[in-house]
């Protein structure tokens, strides 16, 4: 694994640049530390989340989720760059812009119904959930994420192991 570099925020003083210093995993070896670096706090994560539901303006983000506007610029201008979401036109032909997910972004629905269905799993008061997945066309929960192998089985943590990728091969002139 890489060292982790410091990377520092973007506030004027040097008490709140102390206060938002975090570690960066961008050119971190380990994918699970590279994609924290894009979606790992939880705000993040919720911005998606609404994007998900349709949300685009900034404005809905901010009432959906109680953020502070500050906050929620910082993380839609990250999401931004760092590609899950991206900035069109408002539909409505007004002057605003929306957040659109990109397929960057869509693609990190199956995350958030891991989360969900690990929450539904474990919480400790399930019942305070308000919401249940469920498939559009038939009305019925969405069945619990499995990893199968290439062949079909199923496969827990004890089957998987990790090994080095193969060094690329290099192309002879």
């Amino acid at each position: 694994m890489q060292p982790h570099k410091r990377v520092m925020g973007s506030r004027a003083n040097a008490k709140d640049e102390a206060m938002v210093k975090r570690t960066s995993f961008e050119g971190d070896s380990c994918p699970v530390a590279r994609a924290l670096e894009a979606i790992g706090d939880w705000w993040s994560l919720l911005i998606i989340r609404e994007a998900l539901s349709g949300q685009r303006r900034f404005g809905e983000f901010q009432s959906k989720l109680g953020m502070a506007k500050n906050i929620l610029a910082a993380r839609l201008r990250a999401l931004v760059d760092h590609g899950i979401l991206a900035t069109a036109p408002a539909s409505d032909g007004s002057a605003y812009q929306e957040y659109v997910l990109t397929p960057k972004g869509r693609g990190t629905f199956p995350i958030l119904v891991a989360l969900r269905q690990w929450s539904e799993e474990f919480d400790n008061h399930p019942e305070e959930i308000a919401t249940i997945l469920v498939d559009r066309k038939k009305g019925r929960p969405v069945r619990k994420l499995e990893l199968r192998a290439d062949d079909g089985r199923l496969l827990t943590q004890a089957d998987t192991t990790l090994k080095l990728r193969p060094a690329p091969r290099r192309r002879s002139a």
